[in-house]
């Protein structure tokens, strides 16, 4: 979500988005998880090592297309075949289909770390994915379903700005009452 809500703030403020690679999968790696969320995360590391690969391969402007073509498909057409939506997302992508390779091996997990650890590293280890970074301040979250768009979006932006850059300001957290909405 929080991409989303960031593709709008590109059209509505002067920012320019550069997008890095944070992963659940690493951030609980080596944690005492339940059982299901512990497959999810297992799991998880397929996709985000091919974007990994491809970003090494492509450079980095092809991350947030690829994660967006993959996105769409494990959580707004709720398809859980990773392999499947590994193909059709490198496809989509137009990018080498031999990167689907990557999925089941760790020759880029030092990069997809050191690019994680980058993230925690503006914000502190008890935090989660995303990670926004501007102007020297960073932050975990927005949280936010459904994305913001237009200038509800730029208006998010501002207030996340002003009250992460404010000293001393650290957290402002509620329930949550829904779950992902993808419009």
């Amino acid at each position: 979500m929080t991409s989303r809500w960031m593709t709008e703030v590109e059209k509505v403020r002067p920012v320019d988005v550069t997008w890095s690679q944070m992963s659940l999968s690493v951030l609980n790696e080596g944690r005492d998880l339940p059982e299901e969320y512990r497959d999810l995360m297992d799991r998880g590391w397929g996709p985000v090592r091919v974007i990994a690969a491809a970003a090494r391969q492509y450079g980095d402007k092809v991350v947030k297309p690829l994660y967006d073509a993959m996105g769409t498909r494990i959580h707004v057409e709720d398809n859980k075949d990773f392999d499947a939506v590994i193909a059709a997302a490198l496809d989509e992508v137009g990018l080498d289909p031999a990167l689907a390779r990557f999925a089941d091996s760790d020759e880029v997990d030092d990069r997809l770390r050191a690019s994680h650890q980058r993230a925690i590293d503006l914000v502190g280890d008890d935090v989660g994915t995303p990670v926004v970074a501007v102007n020297g301040i960073a932050f975990f979250g927005p949280v936010v379903s459904p994305a913001p768009k237009g200038e509800d979006a730029g208006r998010l932006w501002d207030g996340c700005v002003l009250v992460a850059g404010t000293q001393g300001f650290f957290e402002l957290k509620r329930s949550r009452t829904v779950g992902p909405i993808f419009d």
